[in-house]
């Protein structure tokens, strides 16, 4: 058990998220002897090159083929191991989408799929290594767990939580190196289950992976300006915490969703899917990325371009909490 406090997460935080997923396999190897690790020639990009010379009969480098990797985990899985299989998220949510729904969602594997550099993360690498639209694809395939968690500690909760999860899971990591901390102390974590981070009544921020801190820095300047925000990280997308979203929903006359995504077929999509079957629907707001290839640059600057940061993000709640009073 890896312990959170202000001073870990700080450390954990200038690891970033890959750094920290390697930390937290090594912290669980001890007590999972069933537990193998896969990679397709990213151990290195994965944090993992401390387990691989721990554990090296529990790691397996399947080379540049996440098709094949899958299909080995799927057959591990089958003799009784846990699995976490480990790739950039086009690659194993696409390049492999067709194995993933096969091996992972129809025969019900438990294989847990990790996708690393998730978002826009990858930077100057480009298009061909964002997770734009991995969330959307992964969460429409039966019987498949979607979680993203919002940063390093919480990725240290869903290793924790998914090493004893049994079935298939999509793992979905955002951020980079100094990756921004939302929890600096122990909080509880579980699969499934939204956690509500701030309280406020004209509206309500929800939110996943990288954007909960987005969130958060959102609520504080919506309250310079007399706005009091809710936020819930959304960690879970499948299943969706709908009684979490209910509950939040008669607090609030809004909903606005903040998500290192697509604006199609995310967590946007996800809550309107569960918010359009309720009476009394709440309005809401989805902000991601474009439904666009994003020109490439620095994390920080690609972030700034699509208006993921917190006084860009509370500027476009304003603006549509405005257009709702007219």
């Amino acid at each position: 058990m890896m312990e959170i406090t202000p001073r870990t997460a700080r450390q954990w935080s200038r690891l970033g998220s890959r750094g920290i997923f390697g930390q937290a396999i090594l912290s669980v190897a001890e007590d999972h002897p069933e537990l193998m690790v896969l990679s397709a020639d990213l151990g290195n990009s994965s944090g993992l090159d401390r387990f691989k010379a721990a554990y090296p009969d529990q790691f397996l480098n399947t080379g540049i083929a996440e098709q094949n990797m899958i299909g080995v985990a799927a057959g591990l899985a089958k003799e009784g191991f846990t699995v976490f299989a480990t790739s950039f998220a086009p690659f194993i949510a696409m390049r492999a989408s067709e194995q993933v729904r096969m091996n992972l969602g129809y025969m019900e594997m438990n294989v847990k799929a990790v996708a690393i550099g998730s978002g826009i993360a990858m930077g100057l690498l480009g298009n061909s290594h964002f997770g734009l639209e991995d969330v959307a694809v992964m969460r429409a395939i039966p019987n498949l767990t979607v979680v993203c968690p919002a940063d390093c500690a919480a990725i240290i909760k869903t290793v924790e939580a998914a090493v004893a999860f049994d079935g298939p899971m999509y793992i979905r990591l955002t951020g980079a190196a100094n990756n921004p901390p939302v929890y600096t102390e122990d909080f509880a974590f579980q699969i499934g289950r939204a956690i509500p981070l701030r309280d406020g009544g004209d509206v309500g921020l929800v939110a996943c992976g990288t954007m909960v801190h987005v969130a958060l820095r959102a609520a504080d300047a919506l309250a310079e300006q007399g706005i009091a925000a809710s936020v819930i990280d959304m960690h879970t997308l499948k299943p969706l915490d709908g009684a979490a979203l209910d509950a939040l929903a008669a607090r609030v006359p809004a909903l606005v969703t903040v998500e290192e995504h697509t604006v199609i077929g995310g967590l946007g999509s996800a809550v309107a899917e569960h918010t359009a079957a309720q009476p009394d629907r709440v309005r809401h707001l989805a902000l991601g990325l474009r439904d666009a290839f994003v020109k490439t640059g620095q994390y920080e600057y690609m972030l700034e371009q699509e208006g993921l940061v917190g006084p860009a993000v509370a500027e476009r709640v304003r603006a549509f909490l405005r257009e709702e009073r007219t």
